[in-house]
């Protein structure tokens, strides 16, 4: 019988233990393991695997083919594109089993991770960092970074609305869209209240 609080296709697994926020969805042929936790309004497209331990916030929208490894956490308003990776062991070998040497990952409030990038374990996302497709990111990303490549690197800053921002002489930008006010500081960029 259908939670009414929430939405899962027929063809979708949902275990015991799983805790599953009010008005998610979960479609065709994917797997919410026991021990994991989706905020409130997330939705998994087809074929996603969400491990045990791993912990999405409110409003997370898991696109086609992802697999979320035991270590990964991502907050609110997280956008995870199309066949993107997460690893979670650095050396990983068939034969020997590193399950207690899992590395963590934490994607910050509002970061999107672009279609088929890979995201190398033990590294943290900055809120409304912006990964491009395909990217393969081996380090720390800063907020508001967009980073692209492999391995990846920064060539600019994004908007929380997702707009590449263009800095003047002091260090001042604005989103062409929210009309929201950014300063670049020490290499980081902040938003204007």
């Amino acid at each position: 019988m259908q939670d009414p609080e929430f939405f899962v296709h027929p063809t979708a697994v949902v275990d015991d233990g799983a805790v599953v926020g009010a008005g998610c969805k979960i479609w065709h042929f994917s797997h919410v393991s026991s021990g994991s936790v989706l905020g409130a309004g997330c939705n998994l497209g087809q074929n996603v695997m969400v491990a045990p331990g791993v912990v999405l916030g409110r409003n997370v929208k898991v696109q086609n083919n992802v697999s979320i490894y035991n270590g990964v956490t991502c907050e609110d308003d997280v956008f995870l594109g199309p066949s993107a990776v997460f690893t979670n062991v650095t050396n990983p070998r068939s034969a020997i089993n590193r399950r207690d040497q899992f590395s963590t990952t934490r994607v910050g409030r509002g970061a999107t991770i672009g279609a088929n990038a890979t995201i190398v374990c033990g590294h943290d996302i900055g809120p409304f960092a912006f990964i491009g497709a395909g990217a393969v990111v081996t380090k720390d990303v800063p907020a508001y970074a967009l980073v692209v490549g492999n391995p990846s690197r920064q060539i600019g800053w994004m908007s929380e609305y997702g707009h590449r921002l263009e800095f003047n002489d002091l260090g001042q930008a604005e989103c062409p869209e929210s009309r929201e006010r950014y300063e670049l500081r020490d290499k980081f960029v902040v938003k204007v209240v």
